[in-house]
């Protein structure tokens, strides 16, 4: 890989959801990988790139306050168009460091990545959850 991921890119991840960290508290993966939107990368001083991971599902959540249904034309730009239909889950999240990630496979292709302005949407639906400060699983 020559530069690192970017804000909006869609990429496979072993995302560990909430209720799996909270069920188990030595649990560290995800029962399987799955598409995850890039939400937000920091480069630290040390040059560290710090990440938060939405997860993306084909599945409707149970509760629709939990999710944004994501459009067919953004579900193209990401590269999932072997899904019907696709949900990003904005009440929750994994945080990783890329350098020094177990989970994240560096060398992996891009799947896709969603346009600037469907960023912001999610943005603005995630950001009082982060807030929240309960939303972030620690993947470190």
């Amino acid at each position: 890989m020559s530069e690192p991921f970017r804000r909006g890119d869609v990429l496979a991840y072993p995302y560990l959801w909430r209720w799996q960290a909270e069920e188990n508290s030595s649990r560290e993966h995800g029962e399987k990988e799955r598409p995850v939107c890039m939400i937000l990368t920091v480069t630290d001083k040390q040059g560290l790139t710090h990440m938060l991971l939405l997860p993306i599902s084909s599945k409707q959540p149970l509760d629709e306050r939990d999710a944004l249904e994501i459009p067919p034309l953004e579900m193209r730009r990401a590269g999932l168009t072997h899904y019907p239909r696709g949900w990003i889950t904005i009440t929750e999240c994994n945080y990783d460091i890329l350098e020094r990630s177990y989970y994240l496979d560096q060398s992996q292709e891009v799947m896709g990545r969603f346009s600037e302005a469907y960023l912001e949407e999610i943005r603005k639906a995630f950001a009082p959850f982060l807030a929240q400060g309960t939303a972030r699983v620690s993947r470190t």
